[in-house]
């Protein structure tokens, strides 16, 4: 509203909840007049979106009559009240509270037909409105070289420019028939929606950790007493046990796992979140700056939150949903030795719900962690290959399972004659490229350097009929796709498992190419189709129609967000289709620290290790370090490889991707929870790296075997070094 009547030089005020709260105790002797000049507009939700406030409906007449006044001044006042989310979970009698303008969404109500929804003009004011356009069907007449219009008297008639969506209009009287035959009413779903969201308010409000910190902080104006003040959403703050708050996006990222949709972020609701977070006017500016805008994933700068969480409730939620979500936050924020009981449901509380005792029945227990499955046998066709331009060998993939507190040698570092317990201070284990963006990994010992990253590496991917890029998280089968690059023959051959070998060229058609368009991380790429053969191939593997599609060769990517300080006067880095850099790398210790994390024991007390090598594949990283420490890759700021110079980027923020075993295809949670549970407010794992020289005039080699020297941060408090590794430090 402030930005149309910016344009007609009308001024507009903000009115902050507690300016209202305030006018209602004032005397009513310093009202306006009813009937004076000029004239206002008072907007006001019914509810906010944000938190679930519901404001007082009381304020409608109470402005309207001049008894309370947003802002002083004399003048008559008309009210908008926005009710798109009170009306979506409760009846509003528009004959007791008489708004003005009332706009209002069906979608919120029934969610079907999405984006349709109506402004209801209460009669009295509609001859105050002025239409400044007019369009088919809204004229009772007008002259096309005079200035000569009359409008229809229908104010629906004169508003409605155009051919509305009928079709969905069409579908709103069999919503209102359903919603009506399923609930008995907009009343039962007000009552129904409330209690689950008052049962879980006051759940999540008494999980406390063992040092009797609060798990989560709620931002609300009520205690969740009644309908009348509060409205079936929570929007809260996940917090770890020293009060510090858990980024928004890793708490989604978690939820999504254990099949939950929250909202994330403001809800496009500035003001409210600016409010209840107490972010000030410079720190929006600041956040800005800083490169958060709305909608992304940036949801801490400099330890505060840009955004929160939000659950809702609708007619259609029951009571196991809202244990399963207080499961949910128990089992990721609470040890399962001090996880807390589920509260009872109230006697007189429960309202329609079904009791306690049946829905406990129907509510699965929470999962128990799945024992890693110990078999370490590589498929037949798995190959670590040293692929130097003449030469090709092949021997066993997987590396045999590592113990916990050392690393046994792997066939890479056998091949490259590392013997075995001398691997020095850091070491290059292993490299792997992925030439299919989410299909397998392909092992190699030695490997060329392109302008892109590893040759070849992530140059093509899958995409659907519409050309959509296609990752693990929608099909997690792409896993199961195992290519490898002969660079003797040239030819990438691929296969599957059920499925005749099929090879691909490196080499780009001679032929022109259709070029088409698609998307990597919100980036446009040029890209040009690989064949009806290979597409064939894949569609028959996948059950539905897929194509594989290659970068154009002559089509450059640049890196989308800079990372880290002093970062424009560094080189901008060009990409193949990769997520956001060139190589990524992982230390094998911090991995060997996490699968202790992940250690189970089985019913005779004997502990099973998750496999090591299953957990480094999931991380799908190019360069392989041994380490010395855990994590301590996280204070480097550039590394020597041979002789070959790397700029730390900055970490890989994980997603849900890391979830899922890269020889099954399936799906095990503990790795990202485990992940979460460092203390860490975003769930990091490994280092994106850009290579610094640009001179590929001579041929550059990745070897497994190399030394690997760090350099490390400046300024890095608390991290303490023996004597001898902070002189190695100082020479490195």
């Amino acid at each position: 509203m402030r930005e149309v009547v910016a344009a007609m030089n009308i001024t507009s005020i903000p009115v902050r909840p507690e300016d209202m709260w305030l006018a209602e105790e004032q005397d009513a002797t310093a009202a306006s007049d009813p009937d004076g000049q000029p004239l206002h507009l008072f907007c006001y939700p019914a509810q906010s979106n944000f938190s679930g406030t519901r404001y007082p409906l009381s304020w409608i007449e109470e402005v309207k009559s001049g008894r309370m006044c947003p802002v002083g001044g004399p003048g008559k006042w008309f009210v908008l009240l926005d009710a798109a989310a009170y009306v979506g979970t409760s009846p509003l009698d528009l004959s007791v509270h008489r708004a003005d303008f009332l706009p209002l969404s069906f979608y919120k109500i029934f969610g079907f037909p999405t984006g349709l929804g109506a402004l209801l003009v209460n009669s009295r004011s509609a001859p105050l409105l002025r239409k400044t356009y007019f369009g088919g069907g809204t004229a009772a007449a007008y002259l096309a070289e005079e200035d000569f219009y009359i409008p229809k008297e229908s104010v629906a008639e004169r508003f409605e420019d155009g051919t509305i969506s009928f079709l969905d209009v069409i579908a709103l009287k069999h919503g209102f028939d359903v919603l009506e035959r399923l609930t008995g009413g907009m009343e039962n779903i007000r009552q129904h929606t409330f209690t689950l969201a008052q049962y879980t308010y006051t759940a999540l409000s008494t999980l406390r950790y063992p040092n009797g910190a609060p798990v989560v902080q709620i931002y609300s104006d009520s205690e969740f007493s009644s309908p009348e003040v509060q409205g079936p959403v929570i929007s809260f703050n996940v917090l770890d046990d020293n009060g510090n708050i858990i980024g928004y996006s890793q708490v989604d990222k978690m939820a999504s796992l254990h099949n939950i949709h929250v909202r994330t972020g403001c809800f496009c609701n500035t003001g409210a979140c600016q409010r209840h977070l107490g972010i000030s006017d410079e720190m929006v500016k600041k956040h800005l700056q800083a490169g958060h805008v709305c909608g992304d994933d940036v949801d801490l700068i400099d330890g505060q939150p840009t955004g929160s969480v939000r659950i809702s409730f609708g007619y259609m939620s029951t009571l196991e949903d809202a244990q399963a979500f207080l499961r949910f936050i128990i089992a990721t924020r609470l040890r399962p030795s001090h996880g807390q009981p589920l509260p009872l449901v109230m006697p007189g509380e429960a309202g329609a719900l079904p009791a306690e005792s049946e829905a406990q029945k129907a509510v699965p227990a929470t999962r128990a962690r799945r024992s890693p499955s110990l078999q370490e046998d590589a498929s037949p066709d798995s190959r670590v290959w040293d692929n130097s331009p003449t030469t090709v060998d092949a021997v066993s993939l997987r590396p045999p399972l590592l113990e916990t507190t050392r690393t046994q040698q792997t066939p890479s570092e056998k091949a490259a004659g590392i013997p075995d317990g001398g691997l020095g201070s850091h070491i290059v284990t292993n490299l792997f490229l992925y030439p299919i963006k989410s299909c397998a990994a392909f092992e190699v010992t030695r490997w060329p350097l392109g302008n892109q990253g590893l040759l070849y590496d992530r140059s093509w991917m899958v995409v659907n009929h519409n050309g959509v890029c296609l990752s693990q998280k929608q099909e997690p089968r792409l896993c199961l796709i195992q290519p490898f690059i002969d660079l003797q023959r040239r030819i990438m051959v691929i296969k599957a498992q059920g499925m005749e070998p099929i090879a691909v060229p490196l080499e780009e058609n001679s032929k022109p190419a259709q070029i088409c368009q698609s998307k990597v991380c919100a980036d446009r790429v040029n890209t040009y189709d690989c064949g009806e053969k290979i597409s064939s191939w894949l569609s028959k593997f996948f059950g539905r129609p897929y194509h594989l599609i290659r970068q154009s060769s002559d089509f450059q990517r640049n890196a989308r967000k800079k990372r880290g300080k002093d970062q424009s006067a560094r080189t901008t880095a060009t990409l193949s289709l990769v997520n956001e850099a060139q190589y990524l790398l992982i230390n094998r210790s911090s991995v060997l620290e996490l699968q202790q994390q992940l250690s189970t024991r089985d019913e005779n007390g004997k502990e099973e290790l998750f496999p090591v090598n299953n957990l480094i594949s999931r991380f799908r990283a190019n360069i392989i370090t041994n380490g010395t420490r855990a994590f301590e890759e996280e204070k480097w700021d550039e590394i020597s490889v041979g002789s070959l110079h790397f700029q730390v980027l900055g970490p890989c923020h994980r997603c849900q991707m890391i979830c899922i075993d890269q020889q099954t295809g399936q799906r095990n949670r503990d790795v990202f929870q485990k992940l979460s549970e460092r203390g860490e407010r975003k769930v990091n794992f490994g280092l994106y790296l850009m290579h610094t020289s640009l001179d590929l005039s001579s041929p550059c080699y990745l070897c497994v075997g190399s030394q690997v020297l760090p350099v490390l941060k400046e300024n890095i408090e608390h991290y303490d070094l023996p004597a001898s590794e902070k002189q190695q430090a100082v020479i490195s």
